[in-house]
């Protein structure tokens, strides 16, 4: 109907880029919003605009560094804790929701929208497509063959298209062959993305004794045992990377967005204390951090550090490109000139 013109689209009044994808996920939106406010960085007012999947209600808000997950989602949260100059919104109705935004922000310089390519009520400017190196879209099938919640063929509506979780740059022969096999139209920007890991930090310890968390340290001893948790679509390149750092890794893997609750710290406890001798510590994502880091105190879990990793999306081939792309639709937008 959107195709036909029988339903309408509307282009934002505010330079808008939309970071999706054609999958349930695992294509790491996260990190590339978060490339996307790193290249716009000084820029301001900077917003963000997503749904909060997995929050309760579905109004329009303005999330803050406070907020619980549970209530704003744990994506916009982790975003607003990571940039605080920058707005983060929540809210279904896209149009609805930038609509407010700029009521609220006049002098708006720009919005990252999170997971909007499905969302046709709203005609971003820019429209940057994830598709992974292990699974890509012409790999896949739709639902519930595959993995994909829309045509492969809406591809050809981005601007941009990025193969995220490349291990390496692939040669320009191969990167050809990527842009014949996913079908991409002469004008279409192709890049290669890759993940880069922070160094954990701690960001929870134990009221235990001093020399136990003397013990636990990182990067300069290992802990001995690692729990890593995750709740995220797709755990597998973190697992390899987490272990490589760390002599013995137990991987607690719950669904994406999954809430936790009292029995799953018990449950992690329990493993805490069977899989490995000695000191353990409990690792997971940033992400899942702002849905965990609430519940341990006085928990089964509360005599056990806990560290973050986190992780930063990097384009592989031609970067200042990219970030020059960027930059460029802000700067030439007609609100801007």
């Amino acid at each position: 109907l959107y195709d036909q013109g029988l339903l309408r689209t509307e282009r934002p009044g505010v330079p808008s880029i939309v970071v999706g994808n054609l999958a349930l996920g695992g294509t790491g939106k996260t990190p590339h919003v978060e490339l996307v406010l790193r290249t716009l960085e000084g820029l301001a007012p900077l917003a963000t605009l997503s749904r909060g999947y997995g929050r309760s209600g579905t109004q329009i808000r303005e999330v803050q560094e406070q907020d619980d997950a549970s209530t704003v989602g744990d994506e916009p949260l982790q975003l607003k804790r990571k940039f605080p100059a920058v707005h983060v919104f929540v809210g279904a109705d896209r149009r609805a929701a930038l609509a407010h935004m700029q009521e609220q922000l006049p002098a708006l310089q720009a919005v990252v929208l999170d997971d909007a390519f499905q969302h046709r009520r709203v005609d971003a400017g820019l429209d940057i497509l994830l598709t992974t190196w292990h699974r890509p879209w012409h790999r896949d099938a739709l639902l519930p063959a595959g993995r994909l919640r829309d045509l492969p063929s809406r591809a050809r509506m981005a601007d941009v298209v990025i193969v995220s979780k490349c291990p390496a740059l692939p040669q320009a022969s191969e990167q050809e062959r990527w842009r014949r096999e996913l079908g991409l139209r002469a004008g279409q920007e192709l890049f290669f993305s890759g993940i880069e890991y922070v160094a954990p930090r701690y960001v929870s310890r134990p009221s235990g004794s001093d020399a136990y968390r003397r013990t636990v340290q990182y990067p300069s001893g290992d802990p001995g045992g690692v729990v890593l948790i995750t709740g995220i679509a797709d755990p597998a390149p973190l697992l390899a990377h987490v272990k490589g750092l760390f002599s013995s890794v137990e991987h607690a893997a719950f669904p994406d967005h999954h809430r936790f609750t009292n029995n799953d710290l018990q449950g992690l406890a329990a493993r805490c204390a069977n899989f490995a001798p000695g000191p353990k510590m409990l690792l997971t994502t940033e992400k899942d951090a702002t849905r965990l880091l609430p519940l341990i105190p006085g928990s089964a879990l509360s005599y056990v550090p806990l560290a973050v990793i986190a992780m930063q999306a990097v384009i592989l081939n031609e970067p200042e490109r990219f970030a020059a792309l960027i930059r460029d639709h802000v700067a030439t937008h007609p609100a801007h000139r």
